[in-house]
């Protein structure tokens, strides 16, 4: 691979800043999309605010796993470079992963086409709500296959240290789908106004293009070839990618599902209530760029670390991805507490829905460090070879703390309550993920609260409570 970048030369906090701040960037664009959609179609109508309300969590839940199927990529090719395996063998794992993610996408595409009527029926749309659902998911579903294999090449870029690639691709496929977003949905000069279907149309165009631009620059670059054997070990690529991607992808997928099961509880309040909770949610999937951004960038650092035995610098990565998602979440919570009310009033167009944005953004907030200390444990033990217990985790977390607290607190005090819900189902997901990464040689050590959970875990688990390396 040209130009490829060891993780495992300097002090590792350089690494993971020259992993993760590109990917700020990269990330801080494709959520960017999600806001503008929600800006445009809530001058669109209310109705419309409301059905991407219902779209959102089930888009987010199918594009994470696409994430999960990405971060496999990322193990084994961030592994087999700390290793120094021949780069003829990782450009075969790249197409590898491309068809793979390619097959993937399709069939899920397909299924989740025919199934759309029937799922955001149960999730409480209904008439022209659910009407303006379907017509966006057309496209949508169109152009997931573009995004899935898209992203299992930029997993290639990003795990060899190549995370500018990936930041650029995503940021310009943002710009080109935000761009065409107001063209298309209300329409100038000789095109006519789609409403929300001009929403999916716009993803569509700007995934397609992405994706073309991103394959020619691979071949450029020498990341993806067609020649030389390339179907040659393809069976053993996939078996190590669907190893860690089918649980990572699993355990991305758990987040936004328990998402979509908690919109089915707003909704009982009312249409302008899952209007307010969905901006929101778009608000706080931008805030939370520089969490996610680090869960990109440690994936990298401990997979190449990981690889080449050098399990002290691994566990330096992430104890220093934790301080850093404790710092942020105690400042932008601050933050919110302050400008809720005017991001509320932008998002909603100043409609009945801002009181329910602002609400959120207020209290929600403060759980915001223990979601990235979540994310960022579970793709170092991705990174590891450890998905299962990240899927684990984030099971316990979605269907044990937050679905359960969430209905808990919609029963007793309503919407408020279901925010508070969320926020304590985020602080102990945080604590629970501190107490898993050292139960797989990840973690801090000498910590009681820490240390003494960690190994009744591993012991149950048949491990040890600080594993050396496999």
């Amino acid at each position: 691979m040209s130009a490829e970048k060891t993780l495992n030369d300097g002090p590792v906090g350089r690494a993971l800043w020259s992993v993760s701040a590109p990917m700020t960037i990269g990330i801080l664009g494709v959520l960017s999309v999600g806001l503008a959609d929600a800006f445009f179609l809530a001058r669109d109508g209310e109705t419309s605010l409301a059905a991407i309300g219902y779209v959102f969590p089930v888009i987010t839940a199918l594009t994470s796993l696409s994430i999960g199927l990405s971060a496999g990529t990322n193990t084994v090719i961030s592994q087999a470079i700390g290793r120094g395996e021949d780069a003829e063998d990782r450009r075969r794992m790249t197409l590898h992963a491309m068809s793979l993610a390619l097959a993937l996408a399709c069939s899920v595409s397909l299924l989740i086409y025919l199934l759309s009527p029937y799922l955001y029926g149960a999730m409480g749309a209904e008439g022209e709500v659910l009407n303006k659902i379907l017509g966006y998911m057309r496209f949508w579903c169109l152009s997931f296959p573009f995004l899935v294999t898209g992203m299992a090449l930029n997993a290639v870029f990003r795990a060899a240290g190549r995370s500018g690639v990936a930041a650029v691709t995503m940021l310009l496929q943002a710009l080109l789908n935000i761009a065409l977003g107001p063209v298309l949905i209300f329409g100038i000069g000789p095109i006519p106004a789609f409403s929300m279907d001009g929403a999916g149309m716009a993803s569509l165009i700007a995934r397609m293009t992405s994706f073309a631009g991103l394959v020619l620059f691979a071949r450029h670059a020498g990341v993806l070839r067609f020649d030389a054997a390339p179907w040659q070990g393809a069976i053993a690529s996939v078996r190590r990618i669907v190893r860690v991607g089918a649980p990572a992808a699993m355990s991305n997928a758990i987040n936004p599902l328990g998402m979509a099961i908690v919109t089915g509880f707003v909704a009982t309040i009312g249409d302008t209530a899952v209007a307010g909770f969905g901006a929101a949610t778009r608000v706080q999937g931008v805030v939370v760029v520089p969490l996610l951004a680090l869960s990109s960038g440690i994936g990298p650092v401990v997979g190449q670390a990981w690889g080449a035995g050098d399990t002290a610098r691994a566990r330096e990565g992430l104890r220093l991805c934790h301080l850093a998602c404790g710092v942020f979440g105690i400042a932008v919570a601050a933050l919110l507490l302050m400008t809720a009310g005017p991001l509320a009033a932008l998002m909603t167009s100043g409609s009945e829905a801002q009181a329910y944005t602002a609400t959120y953004l207020r209290i929600a907030s403060w759980g915001f460090m223990g979601y990235g200390v979540l994310i960022t444990a579970n793709a170092a033990m991705n990174a590891r070879d450890r998905a299962l217990w990240s899927m684990s985790l984030s099971g316990t977390r979605i269907f044990a703390l937050y679905v359960p607290m969430t209905w808990a607190g919609v029963q007793l005090a309503g919407y408020p309550g279901m925010i508070i819900g969320a926020l304590v189902a985020n602080l102990i997901s945080g604590w629970m993920a501190l107490v898993a990464v050292r139960a797989v040689g990840l973690g801090v050590t000498g910590w009681a609260p820490v240390r003494v959970p960690s190994e009744w875990l591993a012991a149950r688990l048949g491990g040890q409570g600080t594993p050396a390396r496999d």
